[in-house]
């Protein structure tokens, strides 16, 4: 049985290889094929899946729906003749009966639908936590969307309603509920974000009284711009706290370390020797930097490590953020102006979170939002609880295979 893969993101790339590495466990016979919508789909190239059409980095990086710029400048780079180009080789593709995982939001979703195929749906990118919690709609709900019903539209749950529609795997238990009620075939697996996580914890001499780690996010110039924001707020947190820290910087192994590590010296940190701090950390490339008694590691290759070894993160990224969160633990957000980490992105990562997310202006707020959530344990409890509920727990992409197997398998079946 063949499968084809369409996601329109990178965080939605590496959800569906997730799922990819299960299937292979579980069958290596099955052939599997992918479309990465938006960008040039390195995690399916690092899995050696084969692409069924031409891929091509766009300016937004996805991101249309934060600006109408970007729109247009994604259009003036020939994003009209590629979509049509790759909804052409999903087509033909659907000729040789195959099944359709379409990964994201309704873009592969539609996808899937066009192509005539049974296909499944992986909802990464809507939850109804940006409407309502598990009690209410939350206040800033527009009116439109309490008459909708739920934050997916008509038209969305018409495509998963659909015969050919095999199975909706939505993000979490509040949105599977909210689904089944339109009689849409939802299940609660989980959210495939969440796997593979889980690493031993970290032995530490002299362990410093906090962990704070630094996500600037992944794409380029922002991560950079992004970067620059969060070490104004690493000096705030360093000015204001008199305990010993430690801060982990996990950079994108796709991005350039050097690019980052030139902008420390104007922030009065030093390079150090590795065996400055006794982390043992599976990263060959780490580099360490000291500024007075608080040290500064930056990582590109232990990103598990260090999201389990922090206690609380300065972020400004979208995937990361979700799954130090869905490890039950607090990040404090900085309003960037980027095409991803805008005001409109964070606020709308915070309704998503809730709690679990405190959301501040400007980096130098940072040290001051630290404070407060340091002098209320029983918020730092009830933001472990939160994370945990919105992310869900690990082992969806497995759950997910699984299903899939069964469909492969029904199908074959009544051919």
């Amino acid at each position: 049985m063949k499968l084809l893969f369409i996601s329109n993101g990178h965080g939605e790339d590496i959800i569906a290889v997730k799922v990819i590495r299960q299937l292979r466990k579980i069958n290596p016979k099955i052939s599997m094929v992918c479309l990465p919508m938006v960008g040039e789909g390195f995690a399916y190239a690092k899995e050696n899946i084969p692409f069924i059409a031409p891929v091509k980095k766009m300016p937004s990086g996805g991101f249309i729906y934060m600006d109408n710029k970007q729109l247009w400048q994604d259009v003036n780079n020939g994003l009209i003749t590629l979509t049509l180009a790759q909804l052409k080789a999903v087509k033909l593709w659907a000729k040789n009966e195959g099944l359709i995982i379409a990964v994201g939001d309704i873009l592969p979703l539609l996808f899937a639908w066009l192509s005539g195929a049974n296909y499944g749906f992986i909802g990464t990118a809507k939850s109804e936590y940006y409407l309502r919690d598990e009690e209410n709609w939350l206040t800033e709900t527009s009116k439109i969307d309490r008459y909708f019903g739920s934050i997916y539209y008509p038209w969305e749950r018409f495509l998963m309603k659909n015969k050919r529609c095999f199975g909706v795997f939505p993000r979490d238990t509040i949105t599977t509920k909210t689904l089944q009620k339109y009689k849409i075939l939802a299940h609660d697996f989980g959210n495939p974000m969440m796997d593979d996580l889980t690493v031993s914890d970290l032995p530490v001499d002299n362990e410093p009284l906090l962990k704070i780690l630094l996500l600037p996010g992944s794409r380029l110039p922002e991560a950079l711009h992004n970067w620059q924001l969060i070490l104004n707020a690493v000096d705030a947190i360093i000015n204001r706290q008199s305990s010993d820290l430690i801060f982990m910087a996990a950079i994108s192994p796709s991005l350039s370390l050097s690019d980052f590590t030139e902008y420390l010296s104007t922030h009065n940190w030093q390079l150090a020797p590795l065996n400055s701090v006794n982390i043992l950390i599976n990263d060959s490339k780490r580099i360490v930097f000291t500024n007075k008694r608080v040290k500064l590691i930056l990582c590109q290759n232990a990103y598990s490590e260090c999201l389990n070894y922090c206690d609380l993160s300065v972020a400004m990224a979208g995937t990361a953020t979700e799954q130090f969160i869905g490890l039950g633990k607090p990040v404090i957000a900085i309003v960037g102006n980027g095409p991803q980490y805008n005001k409109q992105f964070a606020m709308n990562q915070t309704r998503l979170l809730g709690i679990s997310v405190q959301l501040v202006n400007k980096p130098v707020e940072v040290a001051e939002k630290l404070q407060e959530l340091l002098s209320q344990p029983d918020l730092w409890q009830l933001i472990s609880v939160n994370g945990k509920k919105r992310l869900g727990e690990k082992g969806a992409g497995e759950k997910i295979a699984q299903y899939i197997i069964k469909k492969i398998e029904s199908s074959t079946e009544n051919s």
